[in-house]
Order: C-alpha cells, then structure tokens, then sequence
C-alpha cells in the first residue's frame, strides 16, 4: 500500500462492512480450498504476506521473499492465485456497496439531518437562502439533466459475473435487514456459498472481443436493473418534497432524461454503421415497450375497484368502452377493461414499430397509439377518475410511476447521440462539392473561404447529392447514416435522436460542414426561417481548442444564417467539453484549468449573443480523464455555466460501480439533480471565490505545469519506448473489453492513442501519471517565487474556491490510489537501462515533489485524511490488488521474451482485469 497512506482504523459504524469482508473472504477460502486444495490455499495467503512485507518495509529481503515466491509458481498455479485475488476484490466491492446502501439507511431512520448531495437538503438550502417555491418549481420546470451512457473500454467485466455480483448483493441485503430463523441463516448462508462457488467456476474472461450489439445489450441491461424503477420513483420523491413546501402541482415538467452513445458514436469505431444505430434504436424502443407491457397487467391486478362501489368519470367509462375486453367477469370493473384496451392499443403500437414484445397476447385488436403523449394520455384518465372518486392514493402508487416512465421514456426509452471526427466530415463535403457542384478543392480552402462556401450552399433549396453518382465508400457511409437518423426518428419520434457531437472541433467550419450533410437528409430544412431538426454540438478537446472555444462560438453566433438555424432549437446551443484528449495533450493541472476558463468566457459569449448555453462534460472513469465525484465536480464550475441544464458522459466500469444497485443507482441520479439545482440557484449568486490573486496563481503554476508535462511526454527522446515497455499498453489491445480500436491509426505516436487506453495503461502500473504528473513542479516555482505568502494564497484557495478544491481532492485519490514502489516493477520491463533510470527517475521525483506539496496545502499529515472511508477502503483490498501487479510484471516479462502459451497470455489478462476490479475506476 502507498506508504503515504496511514493506516485508519475501523470506527464503530464500518464493523458491519469489516464483517461482511471477512465473511466474503471466509467463503472464498473455503471454496478454494474445497475447488483446489490446501496448497493453493496456502500459496495464496503466503503470496499475500510477502506482497504486504514488501509494502511494509521496502527492503531487499522483502523483494527476495516475493519474487522467490512468484517465480516459483508454475502457469496452472499462477492462475489459481490471481483468481483468488480477483475474485476478493469483486466480493469486496460488493460488500462495500451494500455498506454504502447501509448507512444510507441507518442516516434516514435516525432521521437525521438530510445528507450532502440529496435533493431534499438542496431545496432546504434554496429555501434558506430565501429562494421561495416559485423559483424552485421553475427550475424544475426547465431543468434538463441528462446522464450519457458511454461504451469506452475500461468496462472489463461480463455480464455473467455481474449477475452474480447481484446476486451475492441480494443475499447479503437479507442477512442485513431480516431477522432470520437459524433454519432461514442456513438456506442464506448455504446460498452465499453456493453464488462464491458459481463465481469460482465461472470463466472471467471474454473469449471473443465485443460488438457494438453487445454493447448495446451490456447497457441497457442497466435500464432493467435501475432506470425504468428508478427515475420515475426519483420524480414522485421530488413531487412530493415540493408538494409539502407550498402544496405546488405535479410536475409537468421531465427534467432529469437518459442519454446514450453506444451504437451511434462513430468516431474512430468503423463497426458503428447504419445498421447498427437502426439496431440500437430497435433495442431501445423493444426494451421499453416490454416494460410498459409488464406494468399495465400488473396495475390492473391493482385496479380492482367496483363500479358498484365507486363512481369513474364520463371520459374514463368511455375508454372502458372502447375496450376489446367482453368478460362478464369484468363487467363492473371498469379500471381493468380501460387498462386491456390500453394493453391492446400498445401492443399494436409495438407491433407496427416491428417489435415483437415478449409479453402475453391482446385479447382483441386495436388501433396503435400516434405518440407516447396519446399513451400518456389515456393513463392520466385513469389516473383522473381515481382521483376524483376517492382513490387518490392508489393513483399515486404504481400508476403515476408508469405515467411518468412515459413522459420519460416515451417509445424511444433515451436519445441516440452521433458523434463522428471532423475530419471525416470535411472529406465527405468536399466529395459532395466536387461531384454535385463542380467545385474542386475545397479541403484546400482558408477557414473563411470554406465559411463562405458552407453558408451559400446552406442556403439554397436543393440537395448536392444525386443518386446517379457513385461516391466513396467513406463519404456514402456517412450519408446512409444521417439518412438512417432521419428513418429513425420518424419511426420512434424527434427524441429518439436529438444530438449531433462534432468532435475535434477547431473552427465554425467544423460545425457547417454538419449542417450541410444534415440538409441532404432533410434534417435541415433552408430558407428564410430554417428548421434544423438536431442539436449541432461542437467538442473542443485538445488545449489549443479550448483556448479558441469561445472565439469559434463568437464568430458562428455572429453569422445570420446560424443564428436563424439556432432559433428553431429554442436558442439554446450545446458546447461539449472534452477531458480526456485535453489531460493526454496538456496534463492534469492544464487541462482542468483550460476548461475551466473556457467555460467563463464561453458564458460570457453566450450571455452576449442572449444563446442559452448548455454545457456537454466528457468525463471518464478516472481523474486523468476528468473523473471524481459528481456533486463536487458539478458544484465547481464557473457560476453561470449550469444555469439548469447539463449533460455528462458515464463511461466505462464507472456505469456498473454507479447503477448495478436500483438504491446506490437512485442515489447517484439525486446526486446528479441536486448539484445542478444548488449549482444553479445558489452558486451562481456566491462570487466569494472570484479573487484576481486565485487566477493569476493558478495561471502561472497551469504554464509550468503545461511546460513540465509536455517536456516529459513529448519532448523526451525515448519516452514512447518506456511508455509501451513499462505499461501493458500492448497487452491491453488484447482484452476483449470493447469494439472501438485502441488507436485513432494505426501509429506509435501519443497523439494518436486514444485517451481511454492512455490513462487505462497507467492505471494499471500503478503510475497513474495523466492525474498528477506536473503539479509539484509548478507549485514548487510559484513557491520559489512568492515564498511563504505564496504557500498562504494556495492554502486560502484549498479552502474557499470550490473549483481548487475539487481539483485537489481528486488528486489526493489518485495519489493515493498508485504506488511508487509497485511502479519501480513496471519500469524494469524497460530494457534500456539508461532510458528507464532517466525517465522514472523523473516520474519518481515528480510524484514525491507532488505528494508532499498536496499535503502542505491541503493540511493533511497523510493522503485521504479528509476521505477516511476510502483511505480504509484502499487499506483493506491493498494486499490483494499488490500481488496481482507483482504476477502481472513477471508474466509481462515472460510473454515479451517470446512466450506464446496461451495460460501466460490468459494470466496477463486477468491480472487486468483483477487490478481493474480492485481499483474501481482504472479508465
């Protein structure tokens, strides 16, 4: 463990976690013993205890003791130790997670104080700060959050092994909240073991890379676990806090929507085709209309209600009576013959989309719903009879969680986004000048003169394409796809797909180019008031684009033609911010400045141009690509860059750490809501945090800071060498956790590495580079100039700028979270002696200069003083995390000297996956 890192001892309220740790690991030794005997049992634990000597105590003697013991293991024994260890930190994770569910509930029946992040305690604070319930319903009522579920490979885990993690979870949530007869804590116990031992014999490891389809089928399994009951229970929770402040109306109002990449981002994934996004759409709509058609049968089991007993309403006997329902047993229950007529109209509905719904038949055939607000429609006249006949209650139950799904998830269950590369957008427009208008050489064209072509042909009322030409494959392709989205949303609605991301963003012409290909599909309607029918969204990623990201939003906010187009999506315009691409490019401390800044002066722009901003934030799983928690991060951004509206990526192991638990899933969405709602009525009025000293510190240390990283990752001779040689960056490329190619092209260059795999393989050589690298370097020349007063004004920024603060604390968990000494392992993978003592020596010294700097400002005697329950955490799973990177050097070295056995290349991958596991979030 990080020797940094002081040992925390159990308090009182976390021995229910230590005892279900030891209960997991209890079971998993027993299994192990029973599946493979005493020695492996052994081996195991005596390769645990000389990992933690090693941690310990750093010396000669430990290292001899650990690596006579991993050199003796042979290939079936190695595999059988790192299993163990895998395994554990899947068991300890699960029991991490129930304890976070169980101290949400002990907190709520104590009746204590709101906690931090929960939707009640930021109204609390709105009404506190004299924010009456008007301006709290009209946030509501604007409001737009909108989490996007993201298919970047850091997610290494199967489905299968994910089913048991639930399983194993379900059975430790009966231990924890039911009193059990000693007969019932057999049958528990007897099924603990039974789920270890499942897990046990049950393959870690993919054997086929993934497709985008499955993919898609990974992600929406989160919908059955968590969204579908979730959201909608979410919005009745907020109803009803809102109700009891100032007995406001039901919210009519969605403010809280899913969104999703997967199976529409194309950029770099050539595997992402139109048949594919129609695929994704498919499942979508497939998934939600079997939903719907679980629930109407199960509220009309509810809705048993007489009409002999209660009245209904006019309209609701009405639709009753269009029912193909003619059972004499059913005559005086009107609720149920409206609901089968319901049941038949939306059968039919799912059937005319193509969907076989995996649900019992209609008992008679009906017309299909126009639009989910038909749908909706009749639901709430039901929902209106209960009401006004005395049944008020029961409509507030499982009916109005179905209403609202509806207004959620309508029949297209989350918005597509598509993304694609300017660049390919560039060679497709240039094609379709050359061969529809004759115009030759438009790649070769100045920003301002492609401007100017893009605006003229925007204008007139004819398409460039013809359907007598033969284009390029790769200029077709994107045409079959925007004329796909067109398809597609006629078929499932204008929500379905709303977004269109541009990624690499340098100029207006970028965002053009779009516009263009979205008119030869008829997304874009030209004329004196022209209809765009998708969000245009720029990304800005690299420094340099961010830098230039307000004066590109200037220039085509300033261009007429534009601003019509704008208008007719309600003036409001979408800017992505990319994190990952800009850490790889500039460094932690840089990057994170630089879209910080960005987001100033782009509100200021907006704010001109009177354009509703709404920010889009690509972060990832880790800190290196802008990971952390998301009440911090969402609550450290510029005032006014909320302003209501925002959404974010969920990306990779982060969306199972988040939403497999319905409870832990909700929680996170509240999170989400309430950090918006505080971020917008309440931090947008504290300015307590706008001093010129805090910028003008933070912009000197960001240029040293840019300057170090850059000289170490692209300015050093050699670095790449030590980079593929120290990391398992190759190795990664084999582990079958994802569609989309590791690289934009196929080069060594660090330009063209995708940031996922970048920040992944760091991870893993618990260097963990792209989340600090720089940092000590830059404090220590603000220091070296400032002095003492200069050490004062970063401690007073620590304390009062939200953004500083969030920034430090992220870094405090990475530090923590790698390891120097398991790091000194990964750089001996690196032949050259000289190249490797002169790199990591450099890293070495960065990471100590960086530690010891963080700890002066922050006023902590050890990292993660101020998160001890992770600072625990990190303590307890350490010994198991250790070893699986000790294995992992020496199989590394082994394969590269020209092992091809399979068992030594399946070993490296789950060692991969065993350190993804215990690490939590790695990419």
């Amino acid at each position: 463990m990080n020797k940094y890192i002081r040992t925390i001892p159990t308090a009182k309220k976390d021995r229910p976690l230590r005892e279900d740790i030891r209960l997991l690991g209890r079971i998993l030794g027993d299994t192990i013993r029973e599946q493979e005997g005493n020695r492996i049992f052994n081996l195991v634990e005596r390769t645990r205890r000389n990992s933690i000597a090693f941690q310990r105590d750093g010396d000669a003697k430990a290292r001899k003791q650990l690596d006579s013991v991993l050199n003796d293991l042979n290939a079936e024994d190695t595999i059988a130790v790192i299993r163990s260890y895998c395994y554990f930190s899947l068991l300890a994770n699960i029991a991490e997670d129930q304890h976070h569910i169980r101290r949400r509930r002990a907190y709520s029946l104590a009746g204590s104080r709101p906690r931090e992040g929960s939707i009640r305690l930021a109204i609390d604070r709105a009404l506190q700060a004299d924010i009456d319930i008007s301006r709290l319903l009209s946030f509501f009522s604007n409001a737009l959050v909108v989490p996007v579920l993201t298919a970047h490979p850091t997610e290494v885990q199967r489905k299968s092994i994910l089913d048991l993690q639930k399983q194993i979870a379900q059975l430790l949530t009966e231990r924890d909240r039911l009193k059990l007869t000693p007969e019932e804590s057999a049958l528990n116990d007897d099924s603990l073991r039974g789920a270890v031992l499942t897990l046990w014999q049950t393959r870690i490891l993919r054997e086929l890379r993934l497709t985008v389809e499955d993919e898609i089928e990974n992600g929406l399994s989160f919908y059955q676990h968590t969204f579908l009951s979730q959201l909608p229970r979410l919005y009745g929770e907020v109803e009803d806090m809102l109700a009891a402040e100032g007995g406001a109306p039901p919210l009519s109002a969605t403010f809280l929507r899913m969104g999703s990449w997967i199976g529409g981002d194309r950029d770099g994934n050539p595997y992402v085709t139109h048949t594919v996004m129609q695929h994704a759409l498919a499942q979508h709509s497939a998934t939600i209309f079997d939903f719907y058609l679980d629930e109407l049968p199960r509220l009309g089991r509810e809705l048993s209600q007489s009409v002999r007993i209660v009245e209904v309403t006019p309209r609701l006997g009405a639709l009753a009576g269009k029912s193909p329902d003619e059972s004499v047993h059913r005559r005086d229950e009107l609720y149920r013959r409206a609901l089968i007529g319901i049941y038949a109209r939306l059968s039919a509905t799912a059937r005319s989309l193509g969907l076989r719904p995996n649900t019992h038949r209609a008992l008679g055939d009906a017309r299909p719903y126009e639009s989910p607000a038909e749908f909706g429609d009749d639901l709430s006249q039901v929902a209106e009879s209960l009401a006004l006949n005395g049944s008020g209650r029961i409509a507030r139950g499982r009916l109005r969680s179905l209403r609202r799904a509806v207004d959620v998830f309508g029949f297209h269950l989350a918005t597509l986004d598509m993304r694609q590369h300017s660049g390919v957008h560039e060679s497709a427009v240039d094609e379709l000048f050359l061969r529809g208008a004759g115009q030759r050489g438009y790649s070769e064209l100045g920003e301002k003169e492609r401007c100017e072509w893009l605006l003229r042909e925007l204008k007139v009322p004819r398409p460039l394409r013809s359907q007598f030409i033969d284009y390029s494959d790769a200029t077709w392709k994107e045409l079959q796809i925007i004329d796909t989205a067109a398809e597609l949303r006629r078929r499932y609605g204008k929500d379905a797909m709303a977004n269109y991301i541009v990624s690499m963003t340098n100029g207006v012409s970028d965002v053009l180019e779009v516009a263009l290909l979205l008119k030869e599909s008829g997304l874009l309607v030209p004329g004196q008031e022209p209809q765009l029918h998708l969000n245009l969204i720029p990304l800005f990623e690299t420094i340099d684009d961010l830098r230039n990201s307000a004066r590109v939003m200037d220039t085509l906010f300033s261009e007429p033609y534009y601003r019509a187009m704008l208008k007719s999506r309600g003036d409001v315009q979408e800017v992505m911010l990319g994190y990952s691409d800009s850490n790889k490019d500039g460094g932690f401390l840089t990057a994170n400045w630089e879209l910080y800044k960005a987001e100033v002066e782009l509100v200021k722009v907006f704010a001109r141009h009177n354009v509703a901003l709404r920010l889009f934030h690509g972060r990832g799983g880790t800190v290196g690509r802008g990971g952390g928690p998301s009440y911090n991060a969402i609550l450290s951004q510029p005032p006014g860059s909320v302003a209501g509206q925002i959404r974010i990526t969920e990306q990779g192991e982060v969306i199972a750490s988040k939403y497999s638990d319905p409870g832990i899933g909700r929680r996170n969405l509240e999170t989400l809501v309430a950090a918006t709602l505080e971020a917008t009525l309440l931090a947008s009025e504290d300015h307590s945090h706008d001093h010129p000293g805090h910028y003008d510190a933070l912009e000197a240390m960001s240029g040293n800071a840019y300057a170090a990283y850059r000289a170490l990752v692209y300015e050093t001779p050699g670095f790449v060498e030590f980079f593929r040689s120290a990391t398992p960056i190759a190795e990664i490329a084999d582990l079958n956790v994802g569609s989309r190619p590791a690289s934009r092209r196929k080069s060594d260059r660090i330009e063209d590495l995708r940031a996922i795999p970048w920040v992944f393989s760091w991870s893993l050589a618990r260097m963990m580079l792209p989340g600090w690298y720089g940092f000590g370097s830059a404090v220590e020349q603000w220091v070296s100039k400032e002095g003492d007063a200069g050490v004062q004004l970063l401690q007073e920024m620590y304390a009062k700028w939200p953004f500083f603060h969030a920034l430090l604390s992220n870094m405090d968990m990475v530090l923590a979270k790698s390891d120097i000494g398991i790091a000194s392992r990964y750089a001996e993978l690196v032949n050259d002696v000289d190249l490797r003592q002169r790199i990591f020596s450099s890293i070495e010294q960065e990471w100590h200069r960086t530690v010891r700097w963080l700890l002066t400002i922050t006023g902590q005697r050890s990292l993660l003083e101020s998160n001890p329950a992770l600072a625990r955490s990190l303590q307890s799973r350490s010994p198991y995390i250790d070893p699986l990177n000790h294995l992992q050097v020496d199989l590394l070295r082994g394969y590269r000297k020209g092992g091809v056995d399979d068992s030594l290349k399946r070993a490296i991958l789950l060692t991969i996956n065993g350190i993804t596991a215990g690490l939590r979030n790695s990419g």
